[in-house]
């Protein structure tokens, strides 16, 4: 059944139109973002979906393929108070930022399918608020530019959901284009859509989904936010994107952490001259792993099984591969050459099979397009 087929058999009207915002997999630049640095994802052709329709009074209701039979329903007015846990308050907080910005003046009926894999990494979350917002911007005419809806998604994450992450996923999600990466210069705000050509060079992504589930909300993400933080502080910069010297950086935990940022925004930069060069993608690898030990060594947000998909990834022929998205659980990138995909996959299977782990979801993704209406 299609979403607009359950939204149908869930509020019995039909919805009003269709929207779609992907995944995204982080090709390199992790945690550069809130340190105002460089950042270079693409979409994933996994979507999530939402069905809507207006409603003529001030009600909200929120159902979910994947939460069936859960309803939400809350008024609109209480939004800013609204005690539902759990998953209902990432498009509820969506809604709240449009009504406080914006004074929307109904309700809605939303209905949710998502394909994007929940804990793996990959931006769930980003999805389903852009889904939303893309829909309630269309629904109401309200004219926001996509940084202004970038806002709005990462808002009510940051201060509805209370996860404390910074705007790529967001930014991905609303901005990415088929057959590109997106650079993404928190600096300056700025972006441009690099050329990503694989299949010319019998190249593919292949993600690698752990089945260890990452939570943002908790503890050690915040942790590593203040640290860098505390990190620029100690330089006497206003953040980490220009820090040259360390050495004034005297705890070493602190210069540990500055030193991920620094060298992770030389890697993306780096990564990006080598596809507008042309030249064989296969270059980038190295840098993809090094990404992967940074993580690991100075940032501190890897995990044995995440190192495990890494090295068992690289033993079965891929040319790079490291964690993606805030880590502490979740997915490995690796690249990989298009004929030998199932043998890193093999690799990868065979190594957590040995170590008793829970077999990963393995796939390949193409670079796809941000947050449309689909109908």
């Amino acid at each position: 059944m299609n979403v607009g087929a359950a939204f149908r058999r869930r509020f019995e009207v039909d919805p009003a139109g269709v929207w779609a915002a992907p995944g995204r997999v982080n090709i390199i630049g992790e945690h550069t973002d809130y340190n105002f640095g460089y950042a270079l994802p693409i979409a994933t052709p996994q979507v999530t979906r939402c069905a809507a329709a207006r409603r003529a009074d001030p009600v909200v209701r929120v159902a979910s393929r994947q939460r069936s039979p859960d309803l939400v329903t809350v008024e609109l007015e209480a939004l800013g108070d609204n005690p539902e846990p759990g998953w209902s308050r990432y498009p509820l907080g969506v809604l709240y930022e449009f009504h406080r910005r914006f004074d929307v003046p109904g309700g809605l009926d939303l209905y949710i399918d998502g394909a994007v894999p929940m804990g793996a990494g990959l931006s769930s979350s980003a999805a389903l608020e852009c889904a939303v917002a893309v829909a309630v911007r269309d629904l109401y005419g309200i004219e926001v530019t996509a940084a202004e809806v970038v806002d709005i998604t990462s808002t009510a994450e940051n201060d509805y959901v209370g996860a404390p992450t910074g705007t790529l996923d967001q930014f991905a999600a609303m901005l990415c284009t088929g057959g590109h990466a997106l650079l993404l210069d928190f600096g300056d705000g700025t972006w441009q859509h690099i050329p990503l050509a694989l299949e010319p060079f019998g190249l593919e992504l292949l993600v690698i989904d752990t089945n260890t589930a990452h939570e943002l909300v908790s503890g050690e993400y915040a942790r590593r936010r203040e640290q860098c933080t505390a990190a620029a502080a100690a330089l006497g910069a206003a953040s980490l994107r220009d820090a040259g010297d360390l050495t004034p950086i005297t705890d070493p935990v602190l210069r540990s952490r500055a030193r991920h940022v620094t060298s992770e925004n030389i890697r993306v930069l780096a990564v990006v001259a080598a596809l507008r060069s042309g030249e064989d993608p296969r270059a980038i690898g190295p840098l993809l792993t090094a990404s992967h030990e940074s993580l690991r060594d100075d940032f501190e947000v890897s995990t044995p099984v995440l190192d495990a998909a890494v090295a068992a990834a690289l033993d079965g022929g891929a040319h790079g591969a490291r964690l993606v998205g805030g880590g502490f659980g979740g997915s490995v990138l690796a690249l990989v050459n298009a004929d030998s995909a199932a043998a890193v996959a093999e690799s990868v299977a065979a190594r957590f099979a040995a170590a008793k782990l829970r077999a990963p979801n393995i796939f390949t993704v193409t670079a796809g397009d941000g947050a449309r209406r689909e109908c």
